[in-house]
């Protein structure tokens, strides 16, 4: 992983990462096209939402493959590796072709950022291995994101709630347009269970564009068959996926069948996400107070009357106070930390905010020494959950399974 090709591209990661994030398709469209419009070679399902789209990105990607299809995965964030967001037929890309793919980007002269080199990264990825389809997660809104330059024969919106308001809008009808923004004409779209003005904005927006808009609930239901990833609101999310996998094989002239929805539903993984890495440490990447609402709401099932104590740290512009809230029934006991992403709340800063909510707080600004702080307040026998932030759980996954990690950490700019 940390070959020299690989290294430099990670370098020039950082350095668009610095710039930040500036939306809109005007760069990304040109680079395509001095590429030869890579994403025209290939199929593509976008998928954008507050929660739940890389879950559903994941779930249909395993179906597709499971069907037998050769398949592309793009997603963001990575959690140890820049080269997780890329991934074909199931495996992950090679950090050294992706260097090599990258020095024809940077030779079109186009000044990309970060979200849109790693967008034309997979783009191109995926086209020079000959998939069949391409399973895409919309990186921020859908409107103006990157990936939105794809030409998809199916959408998704997974839900829509208050997130990224600097970007997107203070109210979820304004972030529904801009996730609506991935809609196209006569392109079929799915949706999960919105907020009434959010469904209405996506009903708005399929009908000005004449896109066929399949609602969960009354134009499909969650599959009966297990399910591999951790929680009941991952029904929800394998109804969207099954629906996006039939429409994405229509496309190629095939039918999906029930074989394939089970095993690659059973079959799926999506590490980070409730995902039990040692007996007593689960980790769940519920960076938001809706991901902690689902956290909270899948843990009785998952501690099975363990005692349990959480360990988190939050993104300074998430909603801390939301999340301590959403996180409170379930545990008496918080220890706050924070990554070493230079984004995260100062552990102290949390654990102020964290009293009024828990009987029993402590803090350590080191990530492994307050997982072992909260390793020993519950024991043995006990739960650490750690949650809160992408940036934590990768971290402490590398550390738990000893995992491989880029030798420069690039993460995301927001």
């Amino acid at each position: 992983m940390g070959t020299p090709r690989y290294t430099n591209l990670l370098a020039r990661l950082e350095g668009a990462r610095a710039l930040g994030v500036e939306l809109g398709l005007e760069r990304v469209l040109r680079a395509l096209t001095a590429l030869g419009e890579p994403q025209r070679r290939f199929a593509a399902v976008q998928l954008a939402g507050t929660n739940g789209k890389g879950s559903t990105a994941a779930m249909t990607e395993a179906i597709l493959r499971a069907a037998g299809v050769r398949a592309g995965l793009h997603t963001s964030p990575h959690l140890s590796r820049f080269t997780e967001r890329i991934r074909i037929d199931g495996t992950e890309a090679d950090g050294d072709r992706l260097a090599r793919l990258d020095a024809r980007i940077a030779a079109t002269r186009v000044p990309l950022t970060y979200f849109e080199i790693a967008t034309v990264l997979a783009f191109l990825d995926f086209a020079e291995a000959g998939v069949d389809l391409a399973v895409l997660e919309t990186g921020l809104g859908g409107r103006l994101d990157a990936v939105t330059a794809c030409e998809p024969v199916a959408t998704a919106v997974t839900s829509i709630a208050v997130d990224h308001t600097d970007y997107l809008g203070d109210t979820l009808r304004e972030i529904a347009r801009e996730k609506a923004g991935i809609i196209k004409p006569g392109v079929p779209h799915v949706i999960g269970a919105l907020p009434p003005e959010a469904d209405d904005e996506m009903e708005r927006a399929a009908g000005a564009l004449g896109a066929p808009l399949l609602r969960f609930g009354r134009d499909f239901a969650a599959p009966d068959v297990p399910i591999a990833l951790a929680g009941e609101h991952q029904a929800h999310n394998a109804a969207i996926a099954v629906a996006l996998a039939t429409r994405a094989l229509a496309s190629l002239g095939r039918t999906l069948s029930p074989d394939a929805v089970r095993d690659g539903l059973a079959g799926v993984r999506w590490p980070g996400r409730l995902e039990r890495v040692t007996n007593d440490v689960l980790l769940d990447c519920a960076h938001n107070v809706e991901g902690a609402r689902a956290l909270a709401a899948a843990l009785p099932a998952l501690a099975e009357g363990r005692h349990v104590a959480l360990l988190l740290s939050v993104v300074r512009d998430k909603d801390a106070a939301g999340i301590l809230t959403a996180l409170a029934p379930s545990s008496s006991t918080l220890i706050a930390t924070q990554s070493a992403n230079p984004r995260s709340l100062p552990a102290l800063a949390l654990e102020e905010l964290a009293r009024p909510h828990f009987a029993a707080v402590k803090s350590s600004p080191d990530a492994i020494v307050a997982l072992n702080l909260a390793r020993r307040n519950v024991g043995h026998a006990g739960l650490v959950v750690a949650a809160g932030s992408i940036f934590l759980i990768g971290e402490l996954r590398a550390h738990l399974l000893g995992s491989v990690v880029d030798p420069t950490p690039v993460s995301d700019p927001l």
